[in-house]
């Protein structure tokens, strides 16, 4: 018997709209009715260039922004169904991480009352002792010593203000964890601490996590499962490794060869050869053809929808089949 997937995320689309002085307002989508599952234990990461949705994503799943149609179901409930009282109480089972350790957390306060602080919104409130045990275990968790509690954020270095933001979203024993670029703002050697630090942390604490980055080595090192994400919408899903080996979509080939190489050095690579992506919006046909060197008439006109191309993997391009048998090519 299957199980119902964790988090659930349903043809959930956003837009925003923008007003000048003098001109008309303007609409911006900036997600495209995205629909996508990530099952309990499992590390999903979703990939795409800067201003393709994904931090809109991010927001709408942790309901600090409600979407223009569609739904997410965290565990089985519609969050956007709930009353305020009862979505707070469902709050405690998804944290989410941020991208800025350095902004992230307040350097007025102790880095233990920053641990501590979202277990003062539970349903039932911890007492004084229990937060103090809490506290000092997640400390451990990520790494880091009880004593570290007494003192304040400017005192530690970036990787470990990015494991206090690690030990706060993990303090409620949340379910799911979304981590909004997480590990941007990090140099390399201690991106691989803090990775290995969530892979650790779903094995002994079975945490979820939707994983968002521009970073495909960052993807393919971590994520069981990936979603590319371009211009808003989906356009590639399945094993991380698979997608990065043999893509199905041209936007995830582009993202591919931009990855830094030795073999590549001094060559132009895709992403360079291809013109940018056009602004935000809702277009007819593919948003991909004016970059892609597959393009047809069809691309022009129709716009392809996500549909299974191989066991496990989707795409949402009609020259998926052809991308399918061209033999792979490791990243």
């Amino acid at each position: 018997m299957n199980r119902a997937p964790l988090l659930d995320i349903r043809a959930l689309s956003r837009d925003y709209v923008s007003h000048s002085l003098f001109g008309a307002p303007h609409h911006t989508r900036a997600l495209d009715a995205v629909s996508l599952t990530v099952d309990a234990g499992e590390i999903f990461g979703v990939v795409g260039e800067s201003g393709c949705g994904k931090s809109t994503l991010a927001r709408l799943v942790m309901a600090l922004d409600k979407p223009t149609s569609g739904h997410v179901l965290f565990d089985g409930d519609d969050l956007f169904s709930l009353s305020p009282k009862h979505l707070m109480r469902k709050r405690e089972n998804f944290q989410m991480v941020f991208q800025d350790p350095f902004g992230s957390l307040d350097p007025r306060q102790k880095v233990g009352r920053i641990i501590a602080e979202p277990l003062h919104v539970l349903a039932r409130k911890p007492g004084r002792a229990e937060i103090r045990d809490r506290v000092v275990d997640m400390l451990e968790s990520v790494g880091l010593k009880a004593e570290h509690a007494e003192r304040h954020p400017h005192e530690f270095s970036g990787g470990q203000r990015q494991r206090i933001a690690i030990a706060r979203a993990l303090v409620t024993e949340p379910k799911l964890v979304v981590a909004d670029e997480a590990v941007s703002a990090l140099d390399l050697s201690v991106q691989a601490q803090v990775l290995n630090l969530l892979m650790d942390l779903r094995e002994k604490r079975g945490v979820t996590f939707l994983f968002i980055t521009h970073n495909l080595a960052v993807v393919d090192c971590i994520a069981d499962r990936v979603g590319v994400m371009y211009r808003g919408r989906l356009v590639e899903t399945g094993p991380a490794h698979a997608v990065f080996e043999q893509p199905l979509h041209p936007y995830t080939r582009v993202l591919a060869d931009a990855e830094p190489s030795i073999d590549r050095f001094g060559r132009p690579d895709a992403s360079e050869r291809a013109p940018p992506p056009a602004p935000l919006g809702v277009v007819e046909g593919c948003a991909f053809r004016n970059r892609c060197p597959l393009a047809v008439d069809r691309c022009a006109s129709e716009r392809p929808e996500l549909r299974t191309i191989i066991k496990g993997r989707q795409a949402a391009c009609h020259r998926a089949e052809d991308m399918a048998a061209r033999p792979p090519s490791t990243v």
